[in-house]
């Protein structure tokens, strides 16, 4: 048996959610997470993520792209220590999505998946990492909005986005992407959007 890949990066953001514990948003380091990303993206629980079919090395592969570039991020979530999320951001405007909506500057996306959990569902969880993650996002100084495109059909992701303060916007059809370096089908998607939040009054 071969020993996991170590990772050395470290935390950019640590966040302590009261009566939760502390979660901290770690980027994610493509060799070293590789096989544990492909455990989550491919069970059935994350049909929505598109990667069902992926190998371990298409998985390294992938975030290896997504490392290179300067407008999109991937982070490993961990809650006291132990991995519990994939979290992605990225620029609207060097994204598909900048083909189904009008892009404002600030505009920042993101995508989500909780790992799989053994027993039963941790009342309050989604929101707790939400919270976190919103609070990484809206910490560069720059993100006015969060932008979120759940595929159309998961209803459990549109709601928990609605559950946070997202405001839903419309279905859209996202386009295909078909380069040497990534291909991603078309997808049914279900805008949302959620506004920084207001300083609060001197």
């Amino acid at each position: 048996m071969t020993t996991p890949a170590t990772s050395s990066r470290q935390p950019v953001h640590t966040h302590r959610v009261e009566g939760f514990g502390t979660v901290t948003i770690t980027p994610v380091d493509p060799a070293a997470d590789a096989g544990l990303i492909h455990g989550w993206v491919t069970q059935e629980r994350a049909r929505f993520w598109g990667m069902g079919g992926a190998s371990r090395e298409l998985v390294q592969e992938i975030y290896e792209d997504v490392d290179r570039r300067a407008t999109h991020h991937a982070f490993i979530v961990r809650r006291e220590g132990v991995p519990v999320a994939l979290f992605q951001t990225y620029d609207c405007e060097a994204d598909r999505v900048s083909e189904c909506y009008e892009v404002r500057p600030g505009d920042t996306g993101v995508h989500l998946l909780i790992a799989p959990t053994e027993g039963a569902v941790e009342r309050g969880f989604s929101a707790a990492l939400l919270t976190a993650f919103m609070a990484y996002v809206f910490s560069d100084g720059r993100t006015r909005r969060v932008v979120a495109e759940p595929d159309a059909r998961n209803e459990k992701a549109i709601a928990r986005l609605e559950r946070t303060g997202f405001v839903l916007g419309p279905e859209v059809e996202l386009p295909e992407i078909d380069l040497p370096e990534v291909y991603l089908p078309a997808k049914p998607a279900r805008l949302a959007f959620l506004s920084a939040p207001r300083p609060p009054r001197p």
